[in-house]
């Protein structure tokens, strides 16, 4: 059902859109911001001669230029309403930050910001600056999530975690990339120790589906691809710290490469969230951008043909998916927004509302 014209221009109408708004929706901003960094890599030169990513650099550069500034646009936007939200409905916000999913929302808008600092065309630009503009809030955030897992009692891990705490894991590791393509490989090295020794804990709980890392609901297991994401996500940054695609980040991208196969051999597992449109299928499109990335950095560390091939079809399947749902998201619009947001608005046991 269309949107009535008079509705929209209600004040009453934009605060309930305020109300409804929460960070979960900066998933398609992190999905686009993926897929911008992503082909502003496919298009750079190599130095194999038979690959066929050779076929990329017959790509207009205006057409990853409408790209990146699509992304901007969007990313400014939904930016732009949550900062509202903050001051019309802090109270929400508040909540937002107590609850064990909500929360690990809140790194996606500064992730988008530092993968598109990373996917950026211009080559004059305050970079370092906006890095750690970026950088910063994702830092207060570990100090907050990390430390609740040791000290506070109703805030252990083992009842808090869930899927979408990778979330922090990835934003870490997206830090210590953007470290590390900057120059401060130290510094680099730090956020990725950081990010990789949470995840080692973080993925035995979410291994075992403990009582409290076991009651996503049904519509939010799209995210379960983030645990192929983070492993794609650390070889990228790993070898962009020691500049090459050496043994370590070739085992993270095998193992993300399981993960990818072992949930995707499981469609009944996404029966559920498939019946209805939501925000959450956002979930689906970045994890895919970070794996296929992973995959062309190894194909151009092994130089093998068939390698490229896999990390081409990667990046068309992400791309695929990404205009999939950019399309559905433009049709169905009103179905993004619903009354309710499983998110933020179920019980302390996961159930749906």
């Amino acid at each position: 059902m269309e949107m009535d014209e008079n509705q929209t221009k209600n004040p009453s109408f934009f605060l309930q859109f305020l109300a409804k708004f929460h960070a979960g929706y900066f998933r398609i901003s992190m999905s686009l911001c993926g897929q911008a960094l992503l082909w502003k890599i496919l298009k750079q030169p190599i130095q194999s001669q038979n690959s066929l990513r050779k076929i990329l650099q017959l790509l207009p550069n205006s057409a990853f230029l409408v790209l990146w500034s699509l992304t901007l646009l969007i990313l400014v936007s939904l930016s732009l309403i949550y900062i509202l939200r903050c001051f019309f409905h802090f109270k929400l916000v508040k909540f937002e930050f107590l609850h064990r999913v909500g929360v690990n929302y809140l790194f996606a808008p500064w992730i988008s910001w530092l993968l598109l600092l990373q996917s950026s065309p211009f080559k004059s630009f305050p970079y370092e600056i906006l890095m750690w503009v970026f950088l910063v809030p994702i830092v207060i955030l570990d100090v907050k999530i990390y430390g609740q897992w040791f000290i506070k009692g109703k805030r252990f891990l083992s009842t808090v975690a869930n899927p979408t705490s990778q979330l922090s894991v990835i934003g870490n590791l997206a830090g210590a990339r953007t470290l590390a393509v900057m120059g401060w490989r130290e510094t680099s090295l730090c956020m990725f120790s950081l990010g990789m020794s949470h995840y080692l804990v973080l993925f035995v709980t979410l291994y075992q589906r403990l009582a409290g890392s076991n009651s996503l609901p049904a519509i939010l297991r799209p995210v379960f691809f983030l645990f192929f994401a983070v492993p794609s996500m650390a070889s990228l940054a790993w070898s962009s710290i020691t500049k090459r695609f050496d043994t370590f980040s070739k085992i993270l991208f095998f193992v993300s490469v399981f993960l990818f196969v072992s949930l995707v051999s499981r469609p009944m597992l996404f029966r559920k969230c498939m019946r209805k449109f939501t925000v959450a299928w956002w979930s689906y499109s970045f994890p895919l951008s970070l794996l296929a990335l992973a995959c062309n950095e190894y194909a151009k560390e092994v130089g093998v043909e068939a390698a490229h091939v896999c990390a081409l079809l990667l990046a068309l399947l992400s791309l695929f998916v990404s205009l999939f749902l950019l399309i559905l998201t433009v049709l169905r619009t009103n179905s993004m927004i619903p009354m309710s947001s499983p998110e933020i608005s179920s019980d302390s046991s996961g159930a749906e509302p």
